[in-house]
C-alpha cells in the first residue's frame, strides 16, 4: 500500500500537481518573504504540548483513581463528574477554535488566547488536586466537578488556537508531520515525566501510608509541581512563536456575527467527508485512551502486582517509546504516506494492546512477582505505545491537510475550528472512556479503596476479561474510519497549487 491508493473519493479541484509553491500568507506576504522555521522554534513550539500532556496524564491516570479509591468519592459519581464536566465544555472548544480563526489583534489570531490562558489554568489544575478535608459526597462530587470544568476550559483557551497554528507554520505535506511529530514527542514526553516523577518520589510510602497509591500528601505536591510545568510549557511555546505572528494568515475582514451565522459556518466548515471519518477515528482512538488510563493503576498495581517503583520504571521507559514514534511517524510519512502509515502502525497496536492478557488467561507468561514478567511488560508496552504515538501523529497532520481542501469550499481558513472538533471529541471520549471504567470495575465487582491483599482474584481477572474486547473493538472501528479518509500527498499538492492560482 502507497500514498497513491489513498485517492479514492478525493474532493480537490484539479490543478497542476507539479506547482508545488507555498500559498501566499492572506497577510500579503510571499512566500519568498518568509523565513523558514528553525529548529529552535520548532522545538520550542513542540515543548508547548507539555502543558497538555501534564494535564491529560494526570487526569487519565491519576484523577478518576485520586478521586474514587483515595478521597473515597464513590466511582459512579466521579465518572459523572468527569464526564459532566466534558459534557460542560462541548460549547467550549468549536467556539474558541471559531473565533481564534477570526480575532483581529496586532498579535494576531492566536496568541491573545494563548497568553489569556496561562494564570486561570495554573490555578485550576493545583486545586484539582487539594481537595479541603472533610467534605461529603455530594461535596466532594461539586468540588471535582467545578475544577474539572475550569481546568478544562483553559486549557482549551491554550491547546486550541496552539494546535491550530501547525497549518500556518508549514503548508508542507511532510513537514506538517515533523512539526506534529515534535508536538506529540513534548506532549506524551512531559507527561510520561511527570508521571515518573510522581510515582517515584511524591507517591511512595510513609510512616502511616504502606501503599504510596494512597498517599494524600503526594498528591498535592504532584499538583504543585504539574502545575508549574505546565506554566512553562505555555509561556516557552507563546513567546517563542510570538515572531512567526507577521507570517501567519489574517483573520477574513470584520464583519456583523450572529449566533446563527457562527455556528451555521461551524458546521458547514465540519461537514468535510475527510474530517468526518478522522472525527470519528479520534473518538474511538480516544476512548480507547481513556479507558487504558483510567484503568493503568489497577491494570499495573493489582492485575500485574507491580509496586509504584516499578510502574515508574515502565513509564521511563516512555521515554523510549517517544523517541521511536518521532523517527517513525516521519519516515512513514516520507515514504508510504500518512493515512497507510497510521493503519499500519494503529494495526498493529490493536493486536498488541490487549495480547498481554490473552497471554496470561493461558498461562503463558510468568507469575505476578517474576523479574521475566516485568522486563517482558517493560518491552511489550514500550513497542506498543510507540506504534500508539506514530499512529496519533500521522493522524493529527492528517487533520492539518484539510484545511487548504476546506478553504477551496468555503473560502475561510478553519484551522481553529477544525483542530477545536478534535479536541473536543478527545475530551468527551476520555470522558466516555472514564464511565466505561467505572461500568467494568462495577461489572467486575472491584471493592472501593481497597488494599491489592484486600482484592479477590475473581476480581483482579475480571477487570482483564472485560478490558480485552472493550480495547480491541474500540482500536478496530478507529481504524475502519482511518481507512475511509481521501486526501493523498498528490492531493494535497493539488489543493496548494488551486489556492496560488485563485490567490494569484
Amino acid at each position: 500500500m502507497d500514498d497513491q491508493s489513498e485517492k479514492s473519493g478525493r474532493e480537490v479541484v484539479t490543478a497542476d500537481p507539479a506547482a508545488s509553491v507555498p500559498v501566499a500568507t492572506t497577510s500579503g506576504q510571499a512566500p519568498s518573504d518568509i523565513p523558514p522555521l528553525g529548529l529552535g522554534t520548532k522545538l520550542a513550539y513542540g515543548f508547548g504540548a507539555v502543558a497538555n500532556g501534564v494535564k491529560d496524564q494526570g487526569y487519565n491516570y491519576f484523577l478518576m483513581f485520586f478521586y474514587s479509591a483515595v478521597m473515597g468519592l464513590d466511582a459512579g459519581l466521579a465518572g459523572l463528574a468527569i464526564f459532566l464536566a466534558l459534557i460542560l465544555d462541548a460549547l467550549s472548544d468549536p467556539l474558541v477554535g471559531y473565533f481564534s480563526d477570526n480575532f483581529r489583534s496586532r498579535w494576531g489570531r492566536r496568541h491573545p488566547f494563548m497568553y489569556a490562558s496561562v494564570i486561570p489554568l495554573v490555578v485550576a489544575y493545583y486545586f484539582v488536586w487539594t481537595p479541603p478535608e472533610g467534605l461529603s459526597q455530594g461535596g466532594l462530587f461539586a468540588y471535582l466537578l467545578i475544577l474539572a470544568v475550569l481546568t478544562r476550559t483553559f486549557i482549551t483557551f491554550y491547546q486550541v488556537p496552539s494546535t491550530a497554528m501547525v497549518p500556518e507554520l508549514s503548508d508542507n505535506y511532510d513537514k506538517r508531520t515533523d512539526i506534529m511529530a515534535y508536538r506529540y514527542f513534548f506532549g506524551w514526553l512531559g507527561g510520561a515525566s511527570m508521571s515518573v516523577i510522581a510515582l517515584a518520589f511524591f507517591l511512595v510510602p510513609t510512616e502511616t501510608v504502606s501503599n504510596g497509591y494512597f498517599n494524600v500528601e503526594g498528591y498535592r505536591t504532584y499538583g504543585f509541581v504539574a502545575s508549574s510545568l505546565i506554566l512553562l510549557g505555555v509561556l516557552v511555546s507563546s513567546i517563542a512563536t510570538h515572531h512567526r505572528i507577521p507570517y501567519m494568515k489574517s483573520p477574513p475582514p470584520p464583519e456583523h456575527r450572529t449566533a446563527r451565522k457562527i455556528f451555521g459556518e461551524i458546521f458547514e466548515t465540519l461537514a468535510n467527508r475527510s474530517f468526518l471519518v478522522l472525527f470519528a477515528a479520534v473518538l474511538f482512538g480516544s476512548a480507547a485512551t481513556g479507558v487504558s488510563a483510567g484503568l493503568n493503576h489497577y491494570l499495573m498495581g493489582f492485575f500485574w502486582g507491580f509496586s509504584p517503583e516499578e510502574v515508574s520504571r515502565i513509564q521511563l521507559a516512555l521515554f523510549v517509546s517517544c523517541v521511536a514514534a518521532l523517527i517513525l511517524s516521519q519516515v512513514m510519512s516520507r515514504i508510504i504516506g500518512k493515512k497507510s502509515g497510521a493503519l499500519i502502525t494503529g494495526g498493529i497496536a490493536m493486536i498488541m494492546t490487549p495480547l498481554p492478557y490473552f497471554l496470561r488467561f493461558m498461562d503463558l507468561l510468568p507469575q505476578n512477582g517474576d523479574d521475566a514478567l516485568f522486563y517482558f511488560i517493560l518491552i511489550f508496552q514500550t513497542v506498543d505505545i510507540a506504534l500508539i504515538i506514530a499512529a496519533q501523529i500521522l493522524m493529527s497532520s492528517m487533520i492539518a491537510d484539510i484545511v487548504e481542501q476546506s478553504e477551496l469550499k468555503t473560502g475561510r481558513r478553519s484551522e481553529g475550528v477544525f483542530f477545536a472538533a478534535i479536541s473536543f471529541s478527545r475530551k468527551c471520549t476520555l470522558g466516555l472512556g472514564g464511565m466505561m471504567v467505572a461500568l467494568i470495575l462495577s461489572l467486575a465487582a472491584f471493592p472501593e479503596g481497597a488494599q491489592p491483599e484486600d482484592v479477590s482474584q475473581a476480581a483482579i481477572n475480571g477487570i482483564g476479561w472485560y478490558y480485552i474486547p472493550v480495547i480491541f473493538g474500540l482500536w478496530l472501528a478507529m481504524l475502519g474510519c482511518i481507512s475511509a479518509y481521501s486526501i493523498s500527498r498528490d492531493d494535497h499538492e493539488a489543493n496548494l497549487a488551486e489556492l496560488r492560482r485563485r490567490n494569484g
